[in-house]
């Protein structure tokens, strides 16, 4: 298993190739990456390169569209869940700062008549950018599927039935959100565009990011800094998951730093796919991951609570 940064490296082939050897031996390397790190690089990953692209390319178009057409789909009630976020709207958990970005965030789209549809709110269509709702949406169902054999791996790894959570993420609250990290023009009051933080949800698919910044904090309390190789996707683990194996995979603190002054006059872009259950699933301890040295830490609550909680927490919602 390679390191990238300390980053140690998966093929998701392995795990979908139909050898049991091969297959086994991913679930085991993922699972450890997972109990030790947290974070991983995932190479052969199933989202076509040229729908990466495209989808850059149509998120730095609507990033530099002017200020009032963006703010045209700013929609407050929606508390940043669909649609556009200016710049300085959202801190870390535990920070008063804003963290320096504006972002774009995409969500479910509910074909199977799901009653589960009427807690989401519709996408947020940009008129400027005939392509962008699209190719958000082919991104969107993409991620879903490489996170949904992710998942597979880590129940194997956890003792559960290889699709345990399958039902769970089927029609999820996921959210791909595309994040502009503005130039830096003039001296900022922190070296930080956004602050260190855990994520939310189960796990994260983040895929190239336009620029160096992402760092996470190791075992030794050090930042060590995350870059992957142009092939491959890193995924971490979320609050979520953390929660529901009691602590057992780890949820890394992660942060984006300034670049150095010389590049303070770049634009840096960054991609996140936050794969969320539905919001009726129990984040309960799971059984196999409490016993008397390790009891539950954590006190039942769904997967809804909890993102309400947390929304608020990190200013998003009153």
């Amino acid at each position: 298993m390679a390191t990238v940064n300390s980053i140690p490296s998966v093929d998701l082939a392995d795990f979908t190739s139909g050898d049991p050897a091969r297959k086994a031996a991913f679930v085991q390397q993922l699972g450890k990456a997972y109990e030790d790190v947290g974070f991983v690089a995932v190479r052969n990953h199933g989202i076509p390169a040229d729908l990466i692209a495209d989808l850059y390319k149509y998120v730095q178009s609507f990033f530099a569209q002017p200020s009032d057409v963006k703010h045209r789909y700013e929609i407050p009630e929606l508390a940043g869940q669909r649609g556009y976020t200016s710049f300085g709207k959202e801190h870390a958990k535990g920070f008063d700062a804003p963290d320096l970005k504006e972002f774009f965030q995409f969500g479910q789209s509910v074909e199977d008549n799901d009653p589960v549809k009427a807690e989401y709110p519709d996408n947020v269509q940009v008129k400027e950018l005939p392509e962008f709702t699209p190719t958000f949406f082919k991104a969107y169902r993409a991620f879903e599927k490489s996170g949904k054999a992710l998942l597979q791996a880590i129940a194997i790894y956890l003792g559960l039935d290889e699709h345990y959570f399958d039902d769970k993420i089927h029609n999820g609250n996921s959210i791909l959100r595309a994040i502009h990290y503005p130039p830096i023009t003039q001296e900022p009051k922190s070296a930080i565009r956004a602050e260190q933080h855990e994520d939310i949800n189960l796990i994260t698919l983040l895929v190239g990011a336009s620029a160096d910044g992402l760092q996470i904090l190791d075992k030794k309390g050090e930042w060590v800094p995350v870059t992957s190789l142009p092939e491959q996707i890193v995924v971490n683990v979320g609050d979520m998951l953390q929660r529901l194996t009691n602590n057992r995979l780890k949820s890394t603190t992660h942060r984006v730093v300034n670049p150095p002054r010389e590049m303070w006059n770049t634009s840096r872009y960054s991609i996140p796919f936050f794969l969320h259950p539905k919001s009726n699933m129990d984040l309960t301890c799971l059984e196999g991951c409490v016993d008397a040295q390790r009891p539950a830490e954590f006190a039942p609550i769904t997967a809804g609570e909890y993102l309400d909680e947390r929304l608020r927490e990190i200013g998003l919602k009153k």
